[in-house]
């Protein structure tokens, strides 16, 4: 187990004031079965009370709505989390998680990589359970991709990303949820945050034994108590971190992110 201080900083900069602007935040890391989250904070400016729930897919949302002129737009998400991995909660099985989403679906360049991935599973011992298999896809896959960044957007999807060959960690999540899923497994997009500083990171978890188990495919790793989930879903559109719509005359928008995941040890 670690015990991780978390800062997740995001500033929204308008070029012409921007009025009637709802938003939707996911920004909040929830307790879950590998984790347990306290002393989280938000801080909103401009200074508003969210209304606040939980999605479908167990996700804390906040929802708000600004009527007034205004030219910047950010929160700031502090807590801790302690993180055990070697402890994971089981959770009930949900087969839309076996299903193609939106960004998932695949074309000729996943289909190869999938034929690629099982012939490589034919011939390759001790991949009889889902982590085996899905850490030979992990492999494929980020074999596949030259971390690249801003070579793609939110709305890319796995198959344009894979046949450029680049991308970022929601790239490489997608390509993967999309080949396990045609190797039989069931599995999920997260996004959360990782040690260190930087922006958001995302990855993906396969269902084994009643238990969900992460996997890095940007990193080719498996997950250890150095990430923090904030949100899953069947791909990225589930996960939205921050999302809104406002009126303004031909506004341009800059975005800046960061984010700040550091050990101390317990007493």
């Amino acid at each position: 187990m670690k015990k991780l201080y978390f800062d997740y900083e995001m500033k929204l900069t308008f070029s012409s004031p921007v009025t009637d602007h709802r938003f939707q935040l996911r920004c909040i890391p929830a307790t879950g079965p590998r984790q347990q989250v306290i002393d989280t904070k938000v801080v909103i400016d401009p200074a508003i009370e969210p209304n606040t729930s939980i999605d479908s897919f167990d996700s804390v949302v906040m929802t708000g709505f600004l009527p007034e002129p205004h030219t910047h737009f950010g929160y700031k998400v502090t807590g801790i989390a302690f993180v055990d991995n070697a402890n994971i909660k089981s959770e009930i099985y949900k087969p839309l998680y076996r299903f193609d989403s939106a960004l998932t679906i695949p074309g000729p360049a996943v289909k190869a990589l999938t034929e690629r991935c099982k012939d490589r599973l034919r011939h390759e011992k001790n991949t009889g359970s889902p982590v085996a298999v899905a850490t030979v896809v992990m492999d494929e896959v980020f074999k596949s991709f030259v971390y690249t960044p801003k070579s793609t957007t939110i709305h890319t999807t796995a198959e344009q990303a894979l046949a450029q060959g680049k991308g970022v960690c929601q790239d490489y999540a997608h390509v993967m949820l999309s080949v396990c899923r045609h190797v039989g497994l069931t599995a999920r997009y997260i996004a959360g945050l990782l040690g260190g500083e930087g922006a958001t990171h995302a990855w993906v978890e396969v269902y084994h034994k009643d238990r969900w188990i992460g996997l890095d495919p940007t990193h080719n790793r498996l997950v250890d108590d150095n990430y923090i989930t904030i949100a899953h879903g069947r791909d990225y559109r589930d996960c939205m971190l921050d999302i809104g719509v406002f009126s303004g005359n031909n506004v341009q928008q800059t975005q800046w992110v960061n984010a700040s995941v550091h050990e101390k040890p317990q007493a």
